[in-house]
């Protein structure tokens, strides 16, 4: 076991699956002498060569056009867009073609490629560097998508994703990259669309998701000093998403709150709640209230980007407030 940074067990998973498989190649702006914006490929360059690990133009529909046609040829590609908000512009081929190349030819081509991206807030990048989207992500049908919150998450879903015949979307928390963690030694491969309950509890039932994880437990603590006792589940991967774990829980709670950093509308907690609301309706003892960013564009302020994004006293004031 070693305690690693949440950039680093980026690099690890990276590394390991170059390492096992020599049709895996990397590519990105800055991603290979200067190791990336956020750092998380740091002697990627040195230990795999130019080859396969390449720096690209400042052009996300070359790089992800690029990535198309290598995995359409037999390559794995990993690709990284320095900010989630980029995607953007590259979306028509990431929407349109990435995801339904494999439908439209009955399964004849297959896109064994991943999209790595800094996701969210709370460093101050102002609103068009800060959104959270993975809910864009999910609303495509044809790719995967995940969202890991810990240092051994990111080593074992990357990797996950990496070995999937599928393309997938793979969002990573900018303000995550620095936090540590234990991360299991040697191969570590973990399974896409399997949510995890991090602290047991049985009066109400709180599902999150990257960042909101750790604020999540957080809020968890202070509410046990209260009398109340959540349940916390890191959901992780949305698409495939593990409707299994997350019934269970409200079925044995019967209440759920979603803590989501996507605005209000149409985020991701607004499809679980409706999974909810139809497969537990009965076992619900109160309404399922979801906790969000409002359906604003980001401040770059501090205090204006605090007070937008969920915060540990807003979660549990919101949670004590409908418990009380």
């Amino acid at each position: 076991m070693a305690e690693l940074t949440y950039r680093d067990a980026v690099t690890a998973a990276i590394a390991q699956e170059m390492e096992r498989d020599p049709s895996v190649y990397f590519l990105g702006e800055d991603v290979a002498d200067a190791g990336g914006a956020f750092k998380a490929s740091v002697g990627l360059l040195d230990r795999f060569g130019p080859e396969r690990v390449r720096d690209t133009p400042i052009s996300e529909e070359a790089i992800v056009g690029v990535a198309m046609g290598a995995a359409m040829t037999g390559l794995r590609p990993i690709v990284e867009i320095m900010f989630s908000d980029f995607l953007a512009t590259c979306w028509d081929i990431i929407a349109n073609q990435i995801a339904k190349t494999s439908y439209m030819t009955n399964g004849q081509i297959s896109l064994p490629l991943v999209i790595r991206t800094a996701n969210g807030g709370g460093s101050r990048f102002g609103a068009q560097h800060s959104q959270s989207l993975e809910n864009w992500a999910m609303a495509v049908p044809g790719l995967k998508v995940v969202a890991p919150s810990t240092p051994a998450d990111v080593k074992g879903l990357i990797a996950a994703a990496i070995r999937d015949p599928n393309p997938v979307v793979v969002f990573e928390h900018k303000s995550l990259y620095s936090t540590k963690g234990d991360v299991p030694d040697g191969e570590l491969v973990d399974r896409l669309g399997t949510a995890r309950v991090l602290r047991a509890g049985d009066d109400l039932t709180i599902v999150a998701l990257a960042a909101m994880v750790p604020r999540s437990l957080e809020a968890a603590e202070h509410l046990a000093t209260q009398g109340i006792s959540a349940e916390v589940i890191d959901v992780r991967s949305l698409v495939p998403l593990d409707t299994n774990t997350i019934l269970g829980s409200v079925r044995k709670t019967g209440r759920l709150f979603t803590v989501e950093e996507n605005p209000r509308l149409c985020g991701w907690g607004g499809e679980i709640a409706s999974i909810v609301a139809e497969e537990c309706f009965d076992d619900l003892d109160g309404s399922i209230i979801r906790i969000t960013t409002p359906h604003v564009p980001l401040p770059a302020a501090d205090d204006l980007e605090d007070a937008t994004i969920p915060s540990v006293a807003r979660i549990v004031s919101t949670i004590a407030g409908k418990m009380g």
